[in-house]
């Protein structure tokens, strides 16, 4: 069912932004012949695979042109927003998103139905896990062809660890506190120079709040959970919420051994700057190219994952859009997807493919394939306004990670996570989606 406020909102949105930006929209979302298209994505580093995909249509489409848009996620986020409410296309342009995102387009009829090949195709459980399956969809019908999937595990400096005396990677929570302690390195002043523990304290949007929740997820906590009917409920102010906030502050407050100032995440790992951090399999590509001396290894977290499935839609007339479509698909043959895994490091969804070749050469992927017996994933609600409800609740972390006085008190903990949960039920209420 639609969300009229949800659609109030996109649509005013839509005559401002397109008013404004027409002319650069229109030139960006046309292609010059059916033998055209273009590709949006939101991370750059998939540039090449989409490259690689187009160089083999090559052999069916001789006169092929494709062009890869690839920015970095939120510019790309905003681009879609603008570009498919601006309507007129004469090409065809395929566009990276992960389900929750698409959700707000599908809501609203942006993005069309995937034809009935395409849809066989994603539906057959051969091809794809239910779990990907039901992402790429909306209301039983299917819109999108699963690609990729982020999905967090441990890297840690094999180097560090051994120079601390660890052996072995941390398997509970307590112990990735007891470990950030100890590999921390400090000046002769006592100030840290490089974290035992990267966490994301700072920096923009949602992505602290997907942090913050995977951390949580450890203690059985969540941002939201589903509670029926299409309704949601948060999870978070509670024990699993204070335990989660608390590591945090402890860290930073009480055993200083991270700061929101300090380097951070692949780029502070890969400089020897960090000696763990939680991250996407992505990194392992990323470290292959700029540091490939680097000694590490992964591990899989203690109780389960994040999994942010991405999907292909296409958008465009009818017959520049069956080209598009051929493009999702040839992204979707076994080769391809073998040379995502071992090229870009991003985890195909893709089911039956063997992948031996890659995990074999680089045994940092075992994290991500082999993990135990009741592994939990989670993944982010497909509802119009989770965007908002997570960059809502990332702006009140930055707050709570400044603020030293709630690393000794727990009531105070527990005030912040109430208000922070009021927050997030205003905005599930306001667009009819709170379970009361």
């Amino acid at each position: 069912m639609k969300n009229a406020s949800v659609t109030t909102r996109i649509s005013t949105r839509v005559l401002l932004l397109s008013a404004a930006l027409a002319g650069t929209l229109t030139a960006g979302m046309t292609a010059a012949s059916a033998e055209t298209l273009t590709v949006w994505s939101g991370y750059p580093e998939m540039a090449p695979f989409y490259q690689h995909v187009a160089d083999g249509m090559k052999a069916s489409h001789p006169d092929l042109d494709v062009k890869v848009e690839a920015i970095a996620l939120r510019e790309h986020e905003k681009r879609v927003a603008l570009g498919l409410t601006g309507g007129g296309q004469e090409g065809a342009t395929v566009i990276e998103l992960s389900g929750s995102t698409a959700t707000r387009y599908l809501e609203n009829d942006i993005l069309p139905e995937a034809p009935e090949d395409i849809s066989t195709f994603v539906k057959d459980p051969k091809n794809f896990d239910r779990f990907f399956t039901d992402i790429a969809s909306y209301d039983g019908k299917v819109y999108g062809v699963p690609l990729f999937r982020g999905q967090g595990s441990l890297f840690y400096n094999t180097d560090m660890f051994k120079t601390a005396g660890l052996t072995t990677p941390p398997k509970t929570m307590e112990e990735y506190t007891e470990y950030a302690r100890k590999l921390t390195q400090r000046d002769g002043s006592g100030k840290p120079t490089v974290s035992g523990w990267s966490l994301r304290l700072s920096g923009g949007g949602q992505g602290i709040a997907e942090k913050f929740w995977t951390n949580m997820h450890q203690y059985g906590g969540a941002i939201l959970v589903p509670a029926g009917e299409g309704k949601w409920k948060t999870d978070f102010a509670n024990e699993a919420g204070r335990k989660a906030l608390k590591q945090y502050l402890d860290l930073v407050f009480t055993d200083k051994s991270v700061t929101p100032e300090m380097p951070a995440d692949a780029d502070a790992f890969e400089r020897g700057q960090t000696a763990m951090f939680i991250r996407e399999s992505w990194v392992i590509g990323d470290i292959a190219q700029k540091a490939p001396d680097l000694k590490y290894a992964t591990a899989p977290l203690p109780t389960g994952s994040i999994a942010l499935p991405t999907n292909l839609y296409v958008v465009g007339d009818e017959d520049a859009a069956k080209l598009g479509w051929e493009f999702a698909m040839a992204a979707n043959s076994p080769e391809n997807l073998v040379w995502l895994l071992q090229n870009v490091g991003w985890l195909p969804n893709r089911s039956g493919v063997d992948y031996a070749s890659v995990t074999s050469k680089q045994p940092a992927f075992a994290a991500f394939v082999d993990y135990r017996e009741g592994y939990k994933f989670f993944t982010l609600p497909s509802i119009g306004p989770i965007e908002e409800i997570l960059t809502r609740v990332a702006a009140q972390l930055v707050v709570a990670f400044a603020d030293p006085s709630l690393a000794t008190d727990d009531a105070k903990i527990d005030a912040f996570l109430k208000k922070t949960s009021d927050e997030v039920d205003t905005i599930l209420d306001r667009e009819g989606l709170l379970a009361k």
